[in-house]
């Protein structure tokens, strides 16, 4: 049966060969009335970038560069989201309060001291965004404070999972809009004032 077959020609790998990766391609020009799941990064098409509570702050934030991305979700060894920690996270004034009040170093510093637990997060339901808009996308960002929200399906047994995530500054890319702020108040501000141009 094989006879029918021929092997294919091996290659040798390359020195500094990297790997694929899941991306999500992003779809450009879109406007505040389409569909809200158009700006939504699913963890089906792009892999979630992800630390473990043991990691070094530093490493979580090298991990951010290097993926491009501002939040990396917190994971247990059974891959269960624990918390997240955001670049404001690692940049803000958390890392200097628990160096100060704990006497460590920065290189001590650990993504548990400063992620946002999982206790105090909140999602939004996929079946919610499924009927949203971009524009309640940015409404409940800017509602909510925040640059990044999560997004939440369940599974067949009922069990919660985060599906994706919404990120401030990806929705501006996607709407035209350039932003060169952390500032969230100014992100939504800029924003807005574009859009009205």
């Amino acid at each position: 049966m094989l006879r029918n077959y021929t092997a294919l020609e091996p290659v040798m790998l390359a020195p500094g060969v990297g790997y694929a990766q899941p991306t999500q391609a992003l779809l450009q020009n879109v406007a505040l009335e389409d569909p809200a799941i158009r700006v939504m990064t699913d963890f089906h098409s792009a892999m979630a970038v992800i630390t473990l509570p043991g990691d070094t702050v530093n490493e979580a934030h090298r991990r951010m560069i290097q993926r491009g991305v501002r939040l990396l979700l917190v994971v247990d060894q059974d891959r269960q989201v624990v918390g997240l920690i955001t670049a404001s996270d690692v940049l803000g004034e958390k890392p200097m309060q628990v160096i100060t009040q704990r006497g460590i170093s920065r290189q001590e510093l650990l993504v548990r001291d400063i992620m946002t637990p999982q206790r105090q997060l909140e999602a939004l339901k996929l079946e919610d965004v499924r009927i949203a808009k971009v524009g309640h996308i940015v409404a409940t960002l800017r509602g909510a404070g925040r640059q990044h929200t999560l997004v939440v399906e369940r599974d067949a047994s009922g069990r919660q999972f985060v599906r994706g995530l919404f990120s401030a500054t990806q929705i501006a890319r996607q709407l035209g809009v350039s932003i060169q702020t952390d500032e969230i108040a100014r992100t939504f501000s800029e924003i807005e004032a574009q859009l009205a141009r």
